[in-house]
């Protein structure tokens, strides 16, 4: 099966911060996303609200017509959000407020209770969970454990490596993948994906849906959102 596109549209809403303003919208950002080929839409709700606010996920929620998957850290505010709102995943993720982007996978090793309370509480609830996790072995198991039936394999290690490191990082990957599936879990990918490194991670085996959003906005500068989704959609998906 083709690999799914998920298009983070999280930057758009830093485009408007930046400035106060109510554009540009993340919504419209969605509908051009949507119409392009994306096959759902991710938005990360901060603690800080740097970009995404309450606002945007209640009206993206009522409004997508695709999948809404909510990145989110494990706090209590975070799983009321979406509790209240129900989007079709979450995706639990590790936060600092210092950094400038998700630095690492989550360490459900080390937070395994406070995890599997969080899978089983938005289980309940209809809600699909995803763990963004480093690429290891041991991680993967503990992500069973919890009960998550999905992985989002953090990507960062292997974009920022270059030649024979880069090499190595994408067989960690590929290892991952094989391992996961076999567990059972369903294998997602992403950060810091873009038009010249997605291809050999798309075409990994077992790779199910790619989420990427920094890449594809910043393209869409020069060529339109739908533009650069399309170009994106169709790297991954080999078409």
């Amino acid at each position: 099966m083709p690999v799914l596109l998920g298009v983070n549209i999280d930057h758009v809403a830093t485009v408007r911060q930046a400035r106060g303003t109510f554009y540009p919208s993340v919504v419209e950002a969605a509908d051009y996303a949507e119409r392009a080929g994306a096959d759902s839409i991710t938005i990360h709700l901060r603690e800080d609200r740097r970009h995404i606010q309450d606002a945007d996920v209640i009206a993206l929620c009522e409004g997508c017509k695709t999948r809404i998957n909510l990145e989110m850290a494990v706090t209590n505010e975070m799983l009321q959000i979406a509790l209240a709102r129900k989007p079709a995943d979450v995706c639990l993720v590790p936060e600092k407020r210092e950094e400038l982007t998700t630095e690492g996978g989550l360490d459900v090793l080390a937070n395994r209770q406070q995890i599997a309370d969080a899978v089983r509480l938005l289980k309940d609830a209809g809600i699909r969970v995803s763990l963004f996790i480093d690429p290891d072995p041991e991680q993967l198991l503990a992500s069973v454990e919890v009960g998550a039936p999905v992985v989002e394999l953090h990507t960062g290690t292997y974009a920022d490596a270059s030649g024979s490191d880069q090499k190595l990082e994408l067989e960690r990957l590929k290892t991952a993948c094989e391992l996961g599936h076999s567990m059972g879990l369903q294998i997602n990918a992403g950060h810091g994906l873009h038009y010249q490194n997605v291809v050999p991670v798309a075409r990994l085996p077992h790779m199910t849906e790619l989420n990427i959003g920094h890449s594809i906005i910043a393209r869409s500068i020069f060529v339109g959102l739908e533009s650069a989704v399309r170009e994106m959609g169709a790297l991954i998906r080999g078409v």
